[in-house]
Formats: C-alpha cells, sequence, structure tokens
C-alpha cells in the first residue's frame, strides 16, 4: 500500500497544530494496517466530492483521499481540514 500527498495536502498539513500532526500520524498507521478501520470512521463522500472518501483525525480534522483507479493499493491523500473541507 502506498499513499501519495497532493500538493494542497502538504500546504494543509504544513499548517496544522502540532497536535493535530500527531495524530494525523497516528491514524496513519492505523490506515496503512486497515483502511477501513473502525478507530478511522472511514466513510464515502457524496454529491460533487462521491470520487473520494475521508477518515477520522480526531474530533474536528478530517483527511480527504482518493482510491487510485488503475492500482487499488494506491492512495492519494487530498485534504486534511476541519468538517469546512466539504463546503
Amino acid at each position: 500500500m502506498k499513499i501519495i500527498y497532493t500538493s494542497k495536502f502538504e500546504r494543509e498539513y504544513k499548517k496544522l497544530p502540532l497536535l493535530i500532526k500527531k495524530s494525523a500520524e497516528e491514524k496513519e498507521k492505523i490506515f496503512l494496517a486497515n483502511p477501513f478501520d473502525s478507530k478511522l470512521k472511514t466513510r464515502k463522500l457524496h454529491g460533487k466530492f462521491k470520487e473520494f472518501w475521508s477518515f477520522s483525525v480526531d474530533y474536528k480534522f478530517r483527511i480527504v483521499f482518493e482510491i487510485s483507479k488503475e492500482n487499488k493499493e494506491i492512495f492519494y491523500f487530498h485534504s486534511i481540514s476541519n468538517h469546512d473541507i466539504y463546503k
């Protein structure tokens, strides 16, 4: 399994508080073991985001990702933000 970080994700990640970064790193370890682990609360998005999935970093922050159509073992992390991400 491989994660590819988009430039948008990298920019957003750099701006996060240290505590959120640490939580994101812990959740990423869980994600690498099983992207659908119940601890992540992974869910398929709808509407204009129907091609994407998201999982929880904490109560407020989520990571939005996409599964590669060519290789189901490649995941693109597009964004890390609060729930305003869906607006």
